[in-house]
């Protein structure tokens, strides 16, 4: 067993310090030095200003904020890397958790204990040394524990299923203050609820999942001019394909726009580019075979990256920005008929329905907006024992737009209107991919995982301390 602390540290200031009763926190108020450092996240567009910050080392420093959040009826956020702020905010406790990245690989028991604080590359290098791979999502900085509460749509999702369906325990500290160790034995009903109920019902410090023998893959992208070629034709293609690819591939589509920036390769500069994203855990040369006809039907790429690659490179296939930025983003998930495919049933795409939504967020748009369409089904539609909804819907539409230089109102009302063109064809929204639509909760869960979550709401925060949050009432 080995074990890897990535926590960061901090020294008190003068001004600031462990209040009566708050444990060894450090606790930062407006004013103090170090406040606005302990919020600065990777989400720049909205602003938290809690009136206390508890800046938590370990269990027992949550537990002191809960409670010291209890006795005032204080509403309690929660942030570890600050990547899903649900809005703007004033007012109450913050526990932020960056400094909890416990991070200890069980190799014999194939899984990996992670802290509130840990992110996916300090997870994915720890278990590399054993052989294994966590199931993590695209971007190594993404923290850990805060992507598995909202199940968890990883990189070789299909095959394997949502993160959330390999948690084996759960340690949290619920509204009364008690820290608790929770599976599926000892609690279903909250073990249910705390994976895929998002920040709801209590304060997680620590999960332990498990890992997969996943040691390289083969994976990358195929970039297009979205100018040169009809988007719709590519996602044509690109929805005929997955019909006949097995579970074992996971894929997705993306479009952007890129800004005209000198940082940015002069072939990338304000260039429209639609991406076919793909990992599969198969040799080479049967990625290869299988990838064949989409390149056939699609033509020669403006870029080319598919490859062997060890997993820790695996996050090169999306290539996600690692540097803090403002951002407004949402997603629906969408059903449709089932049909039979390469023996694996795949939900029928509306290609017309989806072109028209890349169209309204493409060149056209008074704005930048990163759209992505991801290949569901697989082991994905598997039944777990967690509140990870709308396991039967085909595809995930999600939009992501940059907030520099535009305001969240006009970003939401495009994305609306985009989403509009899907709207037939929608079941629900997903958690992990609301960003900064915090007061908009409707679609994140079916009717009857909703209630199944409001009835645990009521037995245990019952005064709904936990709600700086997509809240379940």
């Amino acid at each position: 067993m080995t074990t890897h602390d990535d926590s960061s540290s901090g020294g008190r200031s003068s001004e600031s310090g462990a209040a009566p009763g708050t444990g060894s926190a450090l606790v930062f108020r407006p004013g103090d030095t170090g406040y606005d450092d302990e919020l600065a996240g990777f989400q720049t567009g909205f602003v938290h200003r809690p009136d206390v910050i508890f800046a938590a080392a370990g269990a027992d420093d949550v537990v002191a904020a809960v409670r010291h959040a209890a006795a005032g009826r204080l509403p309690v956020g929660v942030q570890s890397t600050g990547h899903g702020l649900p809005g703007d905010a004033e007012g109450g406790v913050l526990i932020s958790t960056r400094r909890m990245g416990e991070v200890t690989v069980d190799a014999a028991a194939g899984t990996v204990r992670v802290g509130a604080g840990a992110r996916w590359g300090d997870v994915a290098r720890a278990a590399a040394e054993h052989g294994l791979a966590p199931l993590n999502g695209s971007a190594p900085g993404v923290g850990a524990v805060g992507y598995i509460l909202g199940g968890g749509l990883g990189i070789l999702a299909r095959e394997f299923g949502y993160t959330a369906d390999h948690v084996r325990a759960v340690d949290v500290v619920t509204a009364d203050g008690a820290a608790r160790h929770v599976t599926a034995d000892s609690d279903p009903e909250l073990f249910w609820g705390l994976l895929g109920g998002g920040a709801n019902l209590g304060v997680v410090t620590a999960l332990e999942v498990g890992l997969v023998p996943v040691t390289r893959l083969f994976g990358g992208f195929l970039a297009h001019d979205g100018r040169a070629t009809d988007p719709a034709d590519i996602l044509r293609a690109y929805a005929e394909w997955t019909a006949t690819v097995p579970p074992t591939l996971t894929s997705s589509l993306a479009a952007l726009v890129h800004p005209d920036l000198p940082m940015l390769p002069p072939h990338l500069r304000g260039q429209y580019v639609v991406s076919v994203r793909v990992a599969f855990t198969g040799t080479a040369e049967e990625g290869e075979r299988l990838v064949a006809p989409l390149r056939a039907a699609l033509g020669p790429a403006v870029t080319d990256t598919l490859r062997e690659m060890p997993y820790g490179e695996s996050h090169t296939i999306h290539n996600d920005p690692d540097f803090p930025h403002a951002y407004y983003g949402d997603s629906v998930f969408l059903g449709g008929r089932v049909g039979e495919g390469g023996g694996e049933r795949g939900a029928d795409l509306d290609v017309a329905a989806v072109a028209e939504l890349f169209a309204l967020c493409g060149p056209a748009a008074d704005a930048m907006h990163v759209v992505q369409l991801n290949h569901l089904g697989g082991a994905l539609s598997r039944p777990a024992p967690n509140a990870v909804p709308y396991r039967d819907a085909g595809w995930l539409v999600r939009i992501l737009s940059p907030l520099d230089g535009s305001g969240k109102d006009a970003a939401r009302a495009h994305q609306a209107r985009a989403f509009g063109a899907v709207e037939p064809d929608t079941v629900g929204r997903s958690l992990n991919f609301a960003f900064g639509g915090g007061d908009r909760t409707e679609g994140l869960y079916d009717a009857g995982t909703r209630k199944r979550l409001a009835d645990l709401k009521a037995a245990y925060d019952p005064a709904n301390l936990f709600r700086r949050n997509y809240n379940v009432r």
